[in-house]
């Protein structure tokens, strides 16, 4: 039997209903939890942060933080659809008339495709411009840090801002820009280099070129050099120290995390980062994840009919509940492991990002062929 069209929009609006009604509660929850982080970690402040400026902070984190929630939103939402249809015993009447498990169940995943899919392509990219909005506020009211490194299609970009004079012949600079085309990632040495230096106004006063530059404790060290000023002749330096308080570690904290680049944005991103010698492999990972998350949300709806459908006609409700929830938490912790070995290398990117949903999907599909049409 063929669902009708009223019946396939009436569950599927169901699922949409639950699903949103959901994702209204978390974003509550999480921004009371946000706002109760930040009024701590300000508290701890020596200068304080406006009331404003925290609300402000939160709102701006909301849909970064919602991302991580999706799937559950969507088990919690498809299991109260479920249970609301089973409970007000329309699916039984539609499983009665010859309605499949799989036909009332394909409104709600196509529900969850394309919740999914919008956002991937809408939400994601709002969600990205608000997160990197909250670092710039972050670092300026709370961390007190600043990005120091900007990897751009023109090359590499670094600042340092000296908290020692760094003093060449007369020229005395309190800061200096570094710009690279590339860099070795093995001891982050860079290469084809410059230093822009600064006085304390931030007035340009002289710059050194280099084919390398490597980054030891305390200084950059120029094997070969030319130090140019505006005044000045060219001078040649050799074995030059750049004095920096810098760290390898620093650095690499340094780099935009890859939630603050929009799925449309990433592709060019890990493009330029593998120019310019840097690993993608996070971002490809993050890229990845985004591809399969339609596909996760659908499987999460499977997950929720697993333990939802029979829930009235055996009872044990609250366990059963309780159940999907262990199923869901456990879901998200597995799928966090394999993506820690996709980030660190052990597993192939594609295999890392696509295995957790693949692994749902044919899991709970199987489990949904046994209890439903074994």
């Amino acid at each position: 039997m063929r669902l009708p069209v009223t019946l396939s929009v009436y569950i599927g609006r169901q699922f949409f209903m639950a699903v949103m009604a959901t994702l209204a509660l978390m974003v509550v929850l999480i921004g009371m939890i946000e706002l109760l982080e930040l009024v701590r970690r300000a508290a701890n402040l020596a200068h304080g942060v406006p009331f404003g400026i925290m609300l402000q902070m939160v709102i701006l984190k909301l849909p970064s933080s919602i991302e991580q929630i999706y799937p559950l939103t969507f088990l919690i939402g498809g299991m109260v659809a479920l249970s609301r249809l089973t409970r007000s015993s329309e699916l039984i009447v539609a499983r009665a008339a010859g309605v499949s498990v799989w036909q009332f169940l394909l409104p709600g995943l196509t529900v969850a495709m394309v919740l999914g899919i919008v956002f991937v392509t809408v939400v994601n990219p709002i969600s990205a411009l608000t997160i990197s909005r909250f670092d710039r506020l972050e670092g300026k009211y709370i961390s007190g840090r600043s990005s120091l490194l900007s990897v751009l299609p023109s090359g590499l970009w670094l600042r340092q801002a000296g908290e020692t004079d760094i003093r060449i012949h007369d020229v005395v600079a309190t800061e200096y820009i570094i710009h690279a085309m590339r860099v070795n990632q093995s001891n982050f040495a860079l290469e084809s280099v410059t230093f822009f230096l600064f006085d304390s106004g931030h007035h340009f006063i002289g710059r050194i070129d280099a084919p390398r530059a490597s980054l030891e404790k305390g200084h950059w060290l120029l094997p070969v050099g030319q130090f140019d000023t505006p005044e000045t002749v060219p001078e040649k330096l050799t074995n030059y120290a750049m004095p920096t308080q810098l760290t390898l570690g620093q650095i690499q904290d340094s780099f935009s995390a890859p939630e603050t680049f929009s799925f449309w944005e990433l592709p060019g991103f890990i493009e330029v980062l593998e120019k310019a010698g840097f690993s993608a492999i996070q971002h490809k990972l993050h890229f990845h994840s985004l591809m399969a998350l339609p596909f996760l949300l659908a499987g999460m709806i499977l997950l929720a009919a697993v333990f939802s459908l029979r829930q009235i006609r055996r009872g044990r409700t609250g366990i059963m509940i309780v159940m999907g929830m262990v199923a869901g938490f456990l879901t998200y912790f597995l799928t966090n492991i394999i993506y820690a070995f996709g980030a660190s290398g052990g597993l192939p990117v594609m295999l890392a990002a696509w295995a957790p949903t693949l692994i749902l999907l044919m899991t709970v599909s199987a489990v949904l062929l046994h209890l439903e049409d074994g």
